[in-house]
């Protein structure tokens, strides 16, 4: 049969399993779209997993004829892999590959497909320079995380990172530079579309100094529907994993209030006392959390970020009930990117103490002020 003449019903399946995209794995190039003038036409092929004839390319005897027109049998590909899978290397194609190629293939069109409207989301990407290190972050790998809780709901990320920024961490005007650009672009790109509800979920991806996590968290609040995603290290990707076994934060108050609250996150990394003795002064009441065993990679789970949002209210108030309304915070964060967000997420502008938080940077010498959230509340 030749493939002219299968069905049409046939081939409106074919199109709607492979979503009018080419089945071969790693490739999925539309076949009804010219990707550089845009012009749209079909391009598609349609291949035969094992030959509509016994001498073509995986023939047998008796199946070939039984599966010429059968859906199970048959495959949508660009000109390429067609001719790579029936002319250039038809041995190195096998009927169980391709057979798992379509499957694997109409399996993901079949989830993203299933999902339903309210699990759309626009993805926020936020990166700023982190001494001469640029930020990682990426499109496809923020999708790729979401699959299947929620699914892009836009093809074009809200971006709101500095890009080819030549300033680093260390300049004196980093911090004025960054902290009006990230304001001006929540304004503009997030809350004028938030209030006529065009978005509706944001899923965000950051990756910046963490006194700007902090501040991103402040300026989207806990209002609006997000979810903060972490990137790991190993493996190295965006997916939340399951929660490890008998997690805990753990908070530490200070014997006496003697003096201003400093608020140290020994989440990422340990921090002693005396370097924030070295900043504030020795006339200091020193909160902190961590967690047994601090270390970069510890957050594998979205239930770790919930528990550390919950635990981080009741702690802001009671700070607040121990030092007064007139107080500051002085934060030193060594802390996961997505707890950096969330913690700025969970600040209250007319009920939480205003926050001084610091940023390390080896080469001022340790812990240096970095910007203020909120500080009009001192007035």
């Amino acid at each position: 049969m030749s493939v002219t003449n299968i069905p049409e019903k046939v081939r409106i399946r074919l199109w709607g399993k492979a979503a009018g995209c080419c089945q071969y794995s790693g490739c999925n190039e539309p076949l009804w779209l010219d990707s550089i003038t845009k012009y749209e036409f079909n391009a598609a092929y349609i291949a035969h997993i094992i030959a509509d004839s016994s001498d073509g390319p995986r023939g047998h005897p008796t199946l070939s004829r039984q599966l010429e027109a059968d859906i199970t049998n048959l495959m949508l590909m660009c000109d390429k892999h067609h001719r790579l899978i029936d002319r250039e290397d038809v041995a190195g194609h096998s009927v169980e590959r391709l057979r798992a190629m379509k499957s694997v293939h109409e399996q993901r069109i079949e989830i993203v497909s299933g999902i339903a409207d309210d699990k759309r989301s626009h993805i926020l990407l936020y990166g700023a320079n982190i001494g001469v290190h640029n930020s990682p972050l990426c499109f496809a790998d923020a999708a790729r995380a979401m699959i299947p809780e929620r699914y892009p709901a836009d093809i074009h990320p809200l971006s709101l990172g500095l890009k080819n920024s030549s300033f680093e961490d260390r300049s004196g005007t980093y911090w004025t530079i960054e902290v009006e650009h990230l304001k001006n672009l929540v304004n503009q790109q997030v809350r004028t579309r938030l209030k006529t509800d065009e978005i509706t979920h944001l899923s965000v991806f950051a990756f910046a100094p963490q006194p700007l996590l902090i501040l991103l968290g402040s300026l989207l609040s806990d209002i609006p529907a997000v979810e903060v995603y972490q990137r790991h290290r190993e493996p190295t990707c965006w997916k939340w994993e399951t929660e490890p076994d008998n997690f805990k934060y753990i908070v530490t108050e200070p014997k006496e209030v003697a003096g201003p609250p400093a608020l140290i996150f020994s989440l990422s990394a340990n921090i002693e006392e005396k370097r924030i003795i070295k900043v504030v002064g020795k006339d200091v009441s020193i909160w902190r959390v961590t967690i047994p065993s601090p270390h970069n990679d510890f957050l594998k789970s979205r239930q770790q970020a919930q528990s550390f949002r919950q635990q981080m209210r009741l702690l802001m108030d009671l700070i607040k009930l121990r030092h007064g309304e007139k107080e500051v915070i002085h934060v030193f964060p060594a802390m996961p990117v997505c707890l950096a967000v969330e913690f700025g997420r969970i600040l209250m502008p007319k009920a939480d103490l205003s926050l001084r938080i610091y940023d390390e940077n080896k080469v001022l010498g340790g812990f240096v002020h970095a910007i203020d959230i909120n500080p009009d509340k001192t007035s």
